[in-house]
């Protein structure tokens, strides 16, 4: 197989992942801002119920998601993945026939059972297990494409529900699991076992291991809970800095575009280097976009919205590629398993608990928040050191 094969091949597998994670994350994890109010009507129950309810998928997903890599690290990501696109299809399919609180919660977390086993770690599992330290071009790619999730899952779920309704649409999200995102995930990725055992050596284990694997759990749950609890309440925090409701609006739409500029970014001018300084750049960026909306106010929203939505999009490629970068390709899935599981459970509270400081202690103490989050998260990143390749090449073998 020459090289242009081996790349053509490459970009099949990771356009076929990309299309799946952009599918798997539009109907599970952005259908809350869009099905949370004809659900809680309909089922006359409080919203309350239905954040609950995905809180409870989001620490299910967590708690599964070392079990998910240590299967993928032992076996492919190909079967996992497809599997999940049938576990996503019943959750959904669940939802949609959903009359009351129990049966809203059974479906979440048949969804979060889904979504432990088949969100990015599990995807990024595949292409560390396919292509070992060369995975970090398709860790990128993957995320260029599931940064379009919210963009084209919000609309498309708010269209199927006024044409349909919001049972009818969930069963639309579920057919499609069957009739793209399993086929793709079954006949394009490929089924391959990681290039080194899964196994690492009980020096890795006893010394490098904990230490890193600790300070990179705290960076990635500091870091998505600033993510997830501004994707709930960025137009609220703009607009309590000064700014009108259709400029909060219209400043927040541009997280998802500056997200995606910042991975083609990574993708181009950073690719040649270290992830360890992508990573750090990142950190850095929704620090200073804090300073600076708290000192000017409301003509800051834009500028602020840019650093935080670029520095979202190149720290969730630092999620993949760090793990990688630092340990190498064996036993990544249940690394990154391990390492996600924290910030899920971080994540299903942010919401609740960022409102919390922006209702009773202002927009001003809610920025301070964050930016000490990713302030601290920056410092840490600063102490780590990514380790020649050869002494990983060392550790796995």
């Amino acid at each position: 197989m020459t090289w242009r094969t081996q790349l053509q091949r490459k970009g099949v597998v990771v356009s076929a992942l990309g299309v799946t994670q952009t599918l798997a994350w539009a109907s599970t994890y952005y259908l809350t801002a869009v099905f949370t109010d004809p659900v809680a009507t309909d089922l006359h129950l409080s919203r309350t119920w239905f954040y609950g309810s995905v809180s409870a998928a989001l620490l299910l997903s967590g708690l599964l998601g070392p079990l998910a890599g240590r299967i993928i690290d032992r076996h492919g990501g190909r079967d996992v993945l497809a599997a999940t696109n049938l576990v996503f299809a019943v959750g959904l399919v669940l939802l949609s026939f959903a009359t009351g609180p129990i049966g809203l919660m059974g479906a979440w977390l048949v969804i979060g059972i889904g979504m432990g086993f088949g969100l990015y770690e599990a995807a990024f599992a595949t292409v560390a297990g396919l292509y070992g330290r060369e995975a970090r071009s398709a860790i990128t790619g993957i995320t260029l494409f599931a940064g379009f999730a919210s963009t084209v899952g919000w609309p498309l779920s708010a269209a199927l529900i006024d044409a349909l309704g919001w049972r009818e649409a969930l069963l639309v999200w579920a057919a499609l699991h069957l009739v793209l995102g399993l086929p793709l995930n079954r006949f394009l990725v490929p089924q391959s076992p990681p290039p080194v055992p899964a196994a690492v050596s009980q020096e890795g284990v006893s010394n490098a291991v904990p230490w890193t694997m600790i300070v990179l759990a705290g960076v990635f749950g500091a870091t998505w809970f600033v993510a997830t609890a501004l994707a709930a309440h960025l137009p609220r925090l703009l607009e309590a800095m000064g700014a009108t409701p259709a400029a909060a609006i219209a400043a927040g739409s541009l997280v998802g575009p500056a997200q995606v500029a910042a991975r083609i970014g990574e993708f181009t001018l950073l690719r040649r280097a270290a992830p360890m300084i992508s990573a750090r750049l990142a950190a850095s960026l929704h620090p200073i976009g804090a300073i600076i909306l708290a000192l000017i106010g409301a003509p800051a929203a834009i500028p602020f919205v840019l650093l935080h939505g670029a520095g979202n999009g190149m720290l969730t490629i630092a999620r993949g590629t760090l793990p990688l970068a630092l340990f190498g390709p064996a036993g990544y899935g249940l690394r990154t398993g391990l390492l996600a599981a924290p910030a899920r459970v971080l994540q299903g509270g942010a919401p609740l608990l960022f409102g919390l400081v922006l209702d009773r202690g202002g927009p001003l103490a809610a920025l301070l928040l964050t930016g000490t989050l990713t302030g601290v998260s920056l410092l840490a990143l600063l102490l780590l050191r990514e380790p020649p390749e050869s002494d990983v090449g060392h550790r796995n073998r």
